[in-house]
């Protein structure tokens, strides 16, 4: 069972926090079934950039980036080789380390899930 391990951030996982997770899970549903509350103004649907991560561990087990995504991730905050949006982002067989930017683009902070 692959892991995924939230670095810690001091808005959203002040602690970092170590969540397990099955192949095919959604990246951005394990963080909010967590209680990491990671932005997504969209709600997942890839119209946005608020979700923003970028892999430390794992980026090659995750899915392939979609044209879309790829699209969005240019407007991005602080975009490293290895960020992904969370929304999009599927696990795979390994553990993921997680880093949350401090920054991202949201306009408006939305509720908690």
């Amino acid at each position: 069972m692959p892991k995924v391990i939230f670095l810690p951030n001091e808005e959203f996982c002040p602690e970092g926090m170590v969540v397990d997770a099955q192949p095919g899970d959604n990246l951005l549903e394990i963080a909010h079934n967590a209680g990491v509350e990671i932005h997504s103004a969209c709600d997942g649907s890839c119209a946005c950039t608020t979700c923003h991560v970028v892999i430390r561990e794992g980026y090659d087990s995750l899915n392939e980036t979609s044209e879309q995504e790829e699209d969005m991730l240019d407007k991005a905050w602080g975009l490293e080789m290895e960020s992904r949006l969370s929304c999009q982002s599927i696990i795979g067989e390994e553990d993921v380390v997680v880093d949350i930017p401090k920054y991202n683009l949201n306009q408006v902070n939305e509720v908690a899930h």
